[in-house]
C-alpha cells in the first residue's frame, strides 16, 4: 500500500485524499492540546505559513496521558486561538489500541517499506517526501525547528 492510497477524515469530517499531497513533502504529527510539547504547534504553524510546498497534518490523539479529551470543535478552537493553527487537522485517531490505518502505515516497515517506528508520546513527527515515501521519524522531544527536521525538509531558517 502506498501513502497515496491512504485517506483520513479531517477534523470537520471531510475526507482527505492523500493523492492530493503528491509532489509535496508532508509532516504528519500526532498532536494534543494539553501536552508539555503542545507549544510545538507554533513552529509547525510557522513552517506551514512560510513554506507552502510543505503540508503539515496534525492528527489529534488522546492515547497518551488523556491530553486531548476535547471534541473536534474544542480542538479546532484551542489550536486557532492559542497558536493560530491554519494547517489541516484530522479527526481524532487512535495510536495504541486499534490504530488508524495511517498510523499503521507510518509505524510498520511491512507497510511503508522503510522503517518501523514506535510512537511513545504526543508530537511524534513523520516526514514523507514528494514521492510518498516515508523518509524520517522524529520523537516528541525533537522540535520542528530542530536542524535534523529542517534538513529533512530542505529549510534554512
Amino acid at each position: 500500500m502506498s501513502f497515496y492510497d491512504l485517506t483520513i477524515k479531517d477534523i470537520e469530517g471531510c475526507d482527505i485524499d492523500f493523492k492530493t499531497l503528491s509532489g509535496r513533502k508532508v509532516v504528519l504529527v500526532n498532536v494534543a492540546s494539553a501536552c508539555g510539547y503542545t507549544p510545538q504547534y507554533k513552529q509547525l504553524q510557522e513552517i506551514h505559513a512560510n513554506y507552502p510546498e510543505i503540508s503539515i497534518l496534525g492528527m489529534p490523539c488522546n492515547d497518551f496521558g488523556k491530553q486531548e479529551p476535547g471534541t473536534s470543535e474544542e480542538i479546532q478552537s484551542f489550536c486557532s486561538v492559542n497558536y493560530g493553527v491554519q494547517f489541516r487537522l484530522t479527526e481524532k485517531l487512535n495510536i495504541i489500541k486499534d490504530p488508524h490505518p495511517i498510523i499503521q502505515w507510518l509505524t510498520k516497515k511491512e507497510l511503508n517499506g522503510v522503517m518501523d517506528a514506535d510512537i511513545k508520546w504526543n508530537f511524534s513527527k513523520f516526514i514523507v517526501n514528494e514521492k510518498g515515501k516515508l523518509v524520517q521519524f522524529f520523537p516528541s522531544a525533537v522540535e520542528p525547528f530542530d536542524d535534523q527536521i529542517l534538513k529533512s525538509l530542505n529549510i534554512n531558517i
